[in-house]
């Protein structure tokens, strides 16, 4: 067996633009041994700006721009921190991040493009969007586009700034409120200085002409002095009305760049021909972001892909302790700008030219460039020896690679053998077995609970996983109606040299931390030790003033009530193998990362009530039947999924566990043979730090669903405790 490479450098991305994405991409292929790789990013998403003048025009949808960082995370395996860098310390190394804690590095790289938001207009924050970044801006357009297709808005809009992107944006939307909106659409730009700047006199022509045909007029001389809720004040007194005001005024630094300590350049980082910052040669910056000193261009995102193959050596270089190469970008370039419809007019040298099918050569460029992280390369699965054990390729078919979080249980069925075969308790003080939630013990009077759980690593980000972790392992104290008192972590790190096992650690107890202080449990120890993955343990007490809930209390007639939407498993599973969205993963990370505190005190009454872990929804209920002697009645339709989750579940995904959870409770199941077999599915689905699933009196159930709601927790009643046995669906 070859020795794990242990861990000895970190390399920090800031930011997922375009040249980042395609080192991702290529990190991917060819990884360099020893280093960890983080990228750090508010969204799941990076958009692709090339194709937003025909999102914006209705020509594409808004996953048609949409790099997946998720999805090019797990293929490069790297961490991806969702969060939002706000700062920068050179001397300490580290960058800061809103809402957790600092992320170190030893190589940095900056690709945070540019924004178009006017912090220094009065009203602008609260009345007016910026076109980049992206994210906000589709978010508020969508909604405007609704709102004037129905009529509850003028489709009046001002585009502040005259540049070509400005006049492209502005013929985008005009094309696309002119094809929903009953009134005809009232476009302005607004320009202080001369319009379209920088463009061949040929291409300023034929978007003056655009502009013309559609009514779109050109306001010059337009300084902007305030932005209010239905209109833009201009400095020489004149307003313009708008129901929506876009920023495309240039490009602007974001400004936690000058808080930093790094050179600049009117707010851009100033980088050499390395793409090293200057005097800073372990931080890199690439894209709109940086400044190339030895070689000025403008701010397009050609240079952000030419510089991509240069950066990625690079960085490598700056990890390894290689001579770094130059880059030389490109003198000019050829830019196609769209006209609204499905034209284009092509510019460059001087020169500008509208011809028929210039519109469609830019979307097969557009589509070429996406095309490169839609279909990530298929990297090779692992190879069996030539002879191996019998059932060895069973085994694996199907699941070459464990699932992580609670996918990686040991099945029902044979945990439930070996606990079977335990004897009662011996010990006056300790109250129960195996089977509950919870140990309970006995201590100078008092009830005290005791539970233990870990996770396989699911994530590369050891802040999140140990707040998953934790989280996860409050659930069985919650479940049984105790309060949290302390834990005890036990974590397991991949080989590291000893910095990063003090980034890493700080990192864990960062985040399990947080969990157990909000809890209002406290953390006494635990216990490290290297392996082959990361694995986070905790163990955990609470102490409960009343009798525990248990499983054995439900009665015929209760209501069934669970406090998390299902799915987590065959997300994790699909992640892992890169075919889950994004936006479907960190909406399962949400769910997970939340605490079941108020959901424990809304149920405070229930008869019985289990929190809903590895052996998924349906194994869990079984437990309840079979420990109070009832059955169960289940509405499939009444089960609530987590976004994605049916359509992964239906596409044939299923976590490694998925198929032992079916088995062990298939003799106990009846009925639902007409119902949606994704939802069916989803009964055998492993949760990691699911929610409570509680059989609650007939009286007290709608006065615990309208509690748990007006928290905006989403709780939904699934069933009926029956007599008899046995769980059937509806």
């Amino acid at each position: 067996m070859d020795p794990q490479v242990p861990l000895t450098r970190d390399l920090v991305f800031i930011g997922g633009g375009h040249a980042h994405a395609l080192v991702l991409r290529r990190w991917g292929m060819a990884p360099l041994p020893g280093a960890r790789l983080t990228v750090i990013d508010p969204n799941p998403k990076a958009p692709y700006t090339g194709m937003l003048p025909g999102f914006v025009a209705g020509h594409y949808t808004r996953d048609a721009l949409d790099i997946d960082l998720v999805r090019l995370a797990r293929f490069a395996g790297a961490r991806l921190v969702q969060g939002r860098a706000v700062g920068l310390d050179p001397s300490t190394r580290r960058v800061h991040v809103a809402g957790r804690p600092d992320i170190a590095y030893d190589v940095l790289s900056i690709d945070i493009g540019i924004t178009s938001h006017m912090s220094e207009v009065p009203g602008f924050a609260d009345h007016a969007i910026a076109a980049k970044p992206l994210g906000p801006f589709a978010d508020r357009w969508h909604a405007f586009l609704t709102k004037a297709t129905d009529g509850d808005l003028p489709p009046e809009v001002a585009v502040i700034g005259g540049g070509v992107a400005g006049v492209e944006l502005a013929l985008a939307m005009h094309h696309r409120l002119a094809g929903l909106s009953r009134t005809p659409p009232r476009v302005r730009v607004l320009e202080a200085g001369a319009p379209l700047q920088g463009t061949a006199a040929g291409t300023r022509r034929a978007l003056e002409r655009a502009m013309r045909r559609r009514g779109i007029e050109m306001v010059t001389g337009a300084g902007v002095a305030e932005v209010t809720p239905g209109a833009v004040c201009l400095t020489d007194g004149r307003e313009i009305p708008a129901a929506l005001t876009v920023g495309a005024a240039g490009a602007r630094p974001w400004p936690w760049l000058a808080d930093t300590g790094l050179p600049l350049h009117e707010g851009f980082i100033k980088v050499d021909d390395t793409l090293r910052v200057e005097g800073t040669p372990e931080i890199h910056a690439a894209g709109d972001c940086a400044h190339l000193t030895h070689a000025p261009r403008p701010k397009a995102g050609v240079y952000a892909v030419r510089a991509a193959p240069v950066l990625y050596q690079n960085l490598r270089a700056a990890l390894a302790g290689h001579t770094p190469r130059r880059f030389r970008p490109q003198r000019d370039f050829l830019k196609l700008v769209s006209m609204g419809g499905r034209q284009a007019v092509a510019d460059k040298g001087g020169l500008g030219v509208h011809l028929p099918g210039l519109w469609h050569w830019k979307d097969r460029i557009d589509r070429r460039f996406m095309d490169r992280f839609r279909a990530l390369p298929e990297m090779p699965a692992p190879t069996l020896p030539r002879e191996a054990a019998q059932g060895v390729q069973a085994e694996l078919e199907g699941h070459a690679v464990i699932c992580g979080g609670c996918g990686a249980k040991v099945g029902p069925g044979a945990l439930a053998e070996t606990l079977d075969g335990l004897a009662a308790p011996r010990r006056a003080d300790v109250l129960s077995r195996p089977g509950d939630d919870a140990g309970v013990l006995v201590i100078g009077g008092q009830r005290q609970l005791l539970s233990t759980d870990h996770l396989r690593a699911f994530s590369e980000d050891p802040w999140m996983m140990a707040r998953i972790a934790a989280v996860h392992a409050l659930g069985d104290v919650w479940a049984m109606g105790a309060a949290p008192q302390a834990a005890l972590l036990n974590i397991v790190l991949p080989r590291m040299t000893e910095r990063l096992q003090r980034r890493t650690l700080r990192e864990i107890m960062a985040g399990a931390e947080g969990v157990m202080a909000d809890a209002g449990a406290e953390i006494i120890g635990g216990h490290t030790t290297q392996g082959a993955e990361t694995t986070i343990g905790v163990t955990v007490t609470g102490m409960a003033e009343a009798d525990p809930i248990g499983l054995d209390g439900a009665r015929p007639g209760d209501a069934l009530i669970l406090t998390k939407p299902l799915g987590t498993g065959v997300i994790l599973a699909a992640e892992m193998a890169t075919r889950a969205d994004g936006d479907t993963v960190v909406a399962a990370f949400g769910s997970m990362a939340r605490p079941l505190a108020i959901d424990a005190a809304q149920l405070r009454g229930a008869h019985a009530m289990t929190d809903v872990t590895g052996f998924g929804l349906a194994g869990h209920l079984l437990a309840i039947c079979r420990a109070s002697g009832c059955g169960a009645e289940l509405s499939l339709d009444a089960l609530p999924l987590l976004p994605g989750a049916a359509r992964l579940l239906a596409a044939g995904e299923r976590a490694s566990l998925h198929a032992a959870n079916a088995a062990h409770v298939a003799p106990h199941l009846s009925g639902g043979d007409d119902g949606d077999p994704a939802r069916r599915a989803a009964l055998f689905d492993p949760q990691t730090a699911g929610g409570l699933l509680a059989a609650v009196a007939p009286g007290q159930a709608e006065a615990a669903l309208a509690g748990l709601c007006a928290q905006d927790l989403p709780a939904v009643r699934i069933g009926t405790v029956t007599e008899g046995g046995g769980i059937v669906l509806v």
